[in-house]
């Protein structure tokens, strides 16, 4: 593949060299050939070191920085996102392909490489199309106006009277006059500032937005041919391994001098960080599991079990409190109330787990630095290289290639400061790869907490009050992008930087109104979390599952209590009209059959039920209804089926959408059934797939059915990456309930979870 960096001649940069060619191409460092990969993902293989700074002809104002047109008449597209397997990517080929009238397989988009994309900071909170899938269409309408005024000229006609089809511009009614987008400008640039004001395609024009076409990555994969960062090699690279605490709160006393290992080129340590870079990656393997270094002895720094954790968040003092949603006054209407419910929910640590264990590479030189990454967010990662190496912004690259998943900050960018870090201490380009142990036991984790529900109802069954209080650890100890060095796990090891913590409430999105009502978040201390594997950090839809699960299921007790239907339940209390829309959507598709909670009349081992559970996410809305058969001597279960109302306004790629909502549904149900990290007082005991079990292939339910709301072009897109994974634990414990008659109130739903709720109702009634 060809690289720009290998044609810019010695001596002069690349700014020079851009003004020279007049290649719009290279504004954002394209290969003039884009590889099958690069038509969809950045293939980092074509983007080797160049000495920096490169910024300067990325400017998101310029329409040269988001769109290129190639002289064979494709177009390369680049994007300041990145794909993190949703596919994303070829949704952002479907927008530039309408709106420039181009075949998609003409379309290459480029990803989340600081040096050559516009700064979007990168990929979170499901903005991906919101953000990047707008500015691409903006920027794809424009050059589309700026060529059919070049082709006016050329041609000698009125812009009114031309048509394109194809990347091929004719005049209307006039055969053989045309003339196409590689012949106007190919290979050049548009030199135009964007411009707000440009008017997008109607609709009604789309051919290809708004369908289901197929992901352009997924036969690259299946036939192993798909380029993943840990595929990624650099001349004269070495290997790291990182060598970490064996103690939550242990310290480094020494590494004995003298030690020798085959391969070894050094030993790196400092404060209480410990790596070894060795000439090929088994000698790293061997080095790190064989090197002697000594440690002290901490004092216990964790609770011993999750029933003491639990219990210490509901006595401890908080550290901050914030009260949203209150009206009337909760604890009068409690006072006066004809029934009162409570109900004490828990939710635990949780991994990324990725299927793969963080990895990056590093090359640190004097004047400059490149760092390969699988994180989603490469920008303000190259902003904390910079800062850790001493260097301007400019002088540090780094490029985004794809990894083994993350939806939120697992150990990608922890790995990158390792390499960069080892990197410049070797003075070499240094690969670092984590061991399976490292990313499960060493990644960020998702926060417990323990929740306090309480509601009111009158004789009529009537909510007088909801009363909801969650307490547990901010979820961004580990902030929720690398800003800083010390924002990562090595750097404030060696103690050289401190994260730059947030407090992050937790609080459940709804629209529930109820006549007196209060919502409580109380945060708890847990910065000493911060050099164990216990600090915690963003998962996919931070907080979301948990404070859902909490909400939704109490709000299925109060309907029990009442004794009226789940659906009919909240349709009497939801005020906003999507809410009402996705609830009314998922009860008709699923078949919902009108009647209390739980399901009477059933005899022997096995019984079935079904639950409801919804919530909103920003811009989007979803509402679930899962199917389980349960076995009540054994405690085990199937969901046999999930049903999905999805609001996430106007879709680019239904059949995107439909694979992300399932992805998020069995990536739920497996934190709902399985996933708890497992620890003691002073370790993280989960360290592999038998210590940190996850959903697999038998867990899959029977069906998925996806019903589509308010997709409508007039509807703004929302985002998708998240919203379907919040109510997904709550769903299956209402559906729980409706089976069994027994209210599961803590994640996960494992079997001997399930048992010892049986055996604690049974022993109530």
């Amino acid at each position: 593949m060809d690289n720009l960096s290998s044609q810019v001649p010695a001596g002069v940069s690349r700014r020079q060299f851009l003004a020279a060619s007049g290649a719009l191409i290279v504004s954002f460092g394209l290969p003039l050939r884009a590889s099958a990969q690069s038509r969809s993902v950045a293939d980092g293989s074509a983007l080797q070191f160049e000495a920096g700074p490169w910024d300067d002809t990325v400017d998101k104002k310029q329409l040269d920085s988001w769109l290129a047109v190639l002289p064979d008449g494709s177009v390369a597209a680049g994007v300041g996102k990145i794909e993190a397997g949703m596919g994303i990517s070829t949704a952002f080929a479907q927008i530039v392909a309408d709106e420039l009238d181009v075949p998609l397989d003409k379309v290459a988009i480029h990803m989340g490489d600081t040096a050559t994309t516009v700064d979007q900071r990168g990929t979170g909170s499901s903005n991906g199309i919101m953000d990047g899938g707008s500015a691409l269409r903006k920027a794809s309408a424009q050059a589309r106006h700026a060529l059919l005024s070049m082709a006016s000229v050329r041609l000698g006609v009125p812009a009114e009277q031309l048509e394109v089809e194809d990347g091929v511009v004719k005049v209307a009614g006039t055969p053989g006059k045309s003339i196409s987008y590689g012949e106007l400008i190919g290979g050049k640039r548009f030199e135009m500032a964007l411009d707000a004001k440009v008017r997008t395609k109607d609709a009604s024009q789309y051919k290809l937005v708004g369908r289901p076409v197929p992901r352009t990555d997924i036969p690259l994969k299946v036939t192993g041919q798909y380029v993943y960062l840990v595929d990624h090699r650099v001349p004269g690279m070495l290997h790291g391994r990182v060598i970490r605490p064996p103690k939550a709160g242990a310290h480094l006393l020494k590494v004995p001098a003298g030690q020798s290992f085959p391969g070894l080129v050094k030993v790196v340590s400092k404060g209480d960080y410990v790596a070894v870079v060795c000439e090929r990656e088994e000698q790293a393997v061997k080095a790190a599991r064989e090197l002697k270094v000594e440690w002290s002895t901490p004092e216990p720094m964790f609770a011993e079990s999750y029933d003491a954790l639990y219990d210490s968040l509901r006595s401890a003092q908080p550290k901050q409190s914030k009260t949203e949603g209150e009206a009337g006054d909760v604890e009068a209407a409690i006072a006066g109330a004809a029934k009162v419910v409570r109900g004490q929910y828990e939710y635990p640590f949780q991994s990324h787990a990725c299927m793969g264990p963080g990895c990056a590479i590093a090359d640190v030189r004097d004047d400059g630095a490149q760092i390969w990454s699988g994180g989603q967010k490469p920008y303000p990662l190259r902003r904390a290289v910079a800062e850790l190496l001493g260097m301007d912004p400019e002088q540090v690259r780094t490029t985004w290639m794809p990894g083994p998943g993350s939806y939120g900050m697992n150990d990608a960018d922890d790995a990158a400061m390792d390499a960069a870090l080892l990197s410049r201490e070797t003075g070499k380009p240094v690969r670092v790869q984590y061991m399976r142990a490292d990313g499960t036991a060493w990644d960020a984790k998702g926060p417990p907490i323990a929740f306090n529900m309480r509601g009111a109802l009158d004789e009529q069954g009537k909510v007088l009050a909801f009363d909801y209080e969650a307490r547990g650890y901010s979820s961004r100890v580990r902030p929720s992008g690398t800003d800083h060095p010390g924002d990562t796990l090595s750097v404030y090891l060696r103690g050289e930087g401190t994260p730059a913590s947030t407090e992050k409430h937790q609080f459940p999105e709804d629209s529930y109104e109820f006549p007196n009502q209060r919502r409580v978040s109380h945060l708890f201390e847990w910065r000493q979390s911060l050099p164990t594997g216990l600090r915690t950090t963003h998962l996919r839809d931070p907080d979301g599952m948990a404070t859902c699960f909490a909400s939704e299921c109490f709000i299925d007790e109060l309907a029990a209590e009442a004794g009226a239907d789940p659906v009919d339940f909240r349709l009497a209390y939801l005020k906003e009209p999507r809410d009402r829309a996705v609830v009314e959507a998922v009860a008709k598709a699923a078949g919902w059959d009108r009647r209390p909670s739980p399901r009477k009349g059933q005899e022997g081992p096995e019984v079935t039920g079904r639950g409801i559970a919804y919530s909103p996410r920003k811009s989007s809305v979803v509402a679930l209804v899962a199917e389980v058969k349960v076995n009540m001597e054994t405690g085990r279960f199937r969901v046999t089926r999930f049903v999905v109302a999805h609001d996430c306004g106007f879709v680019i790629n239904p059949l995107g959408l439909d694979r992300t909502i399932e992805g998020n549904l069995l990536m739920g149900m497996s934190r709902a059934m399985y996933e708890e990290v497992r620890f003691t007082s002073d370790e993280v005991k989960s360290v592999d797939w038998a210590s940190y079990p996850i959903a697999e292939i038998d867990d899959v339910p029977d069906r998925m059915d996806v019903v589509m709301v308010n997709n409508r072009p007039d509807a703004k897109p929302g985002g998708a990456g998240e919203p379907t994974i919040r109510p997904v634990a709550a769903v299956i414990a209402n559906a729980l309930f409706d089976a069994t008659g027994v209210r599961i109130r803590r994640v996960p739903f494992t079997p001997e979870n399930l048992k010892a709720a049986f055996k604690a109702h049974a022993a109530a009634t």
